[in-house]
């Protein structure tokens, strides 16, 4: 027991972990190597071939999101530009469509004008013809009327020079102007 005893102090004070041996040291380093040679032969090329794929899916990840993203900028872009050109397009049109307009009332207008410049002057060469008419008419009547009105006075019937004569000097005494100028103004 003494031999253990002679042990128990040094074991419960821990003193052989600070005491490291050589032959401990050895074999761990031997261990240690053994295992870096297992793991840089085994372990370490998966993990890294691994780690590379991840990288790479990573890098595709971005570089697919990146080209969604420009092709996005540029879908976003091209609306945008259909949308400004669709929006001038529209404007032209509606344009267009007041100008049309405008040129449609313009030329209404305009030919609404002849047209009633037309039936005034129809009007005015209708009223002058019948002025005109409604005179000769009252001309002959007059001239027969003094024609007979002069054979009653002086009984006797009248030559065709003595007729023309009387109804010239009848007609001459007359106002006719006045008739003609009046009707015309009303």
């Amino acid at each position: 027991m003494a031999a253990l005893a002679s042990q128990l102090p040094l074991a419960s004070s821990g003193n052989f972990l600070v005491k490291p041996g050589v032959g401990l040291m050895v074999w761990t380093l031997i261990v240690f190597g053994v295992t870096m040679i297992i793991l840089w032969r085994l372990a370490f090329p998966r993990i890294t071939e691994a780690l590379d794929r991840r990288q790479k899916t990573i890098e595709d990840s971005i570089d697919t999101a990146e080209r969604t993203r420009e092709e996005a900028q540029k879908l976003l872009a091209e609306y945008r530009q259909r949308l400004a050109e669709a929006r001038a397009q529209s404007d032209e049109i509606v344009q267009r469509a007041r100008h049309t307009a405008e040129a449609h009332e313009r030329e209404a207008k305009d030919q609404a004008r002849v047209i009633a410049t037309e039936a005034s002057a129809r009007a005015a060469r209708d009223i002058e013809t019948a002025t005109a008419r409604a005179l000769d008419e009252l001309r002959r009547e007059v001239a027969d009327l003094t024609i007979l009105a002069t054979e009653k006075v002086t009984k006797k019937v009248l030559d065709d020079a003595d007729q023309r004569r009387l109804v010239e000097e009848a007609l001459g005494e007359l106002d006719f102007s006045g008739i003609s100028s009046g009707g015309a103004q009303d």
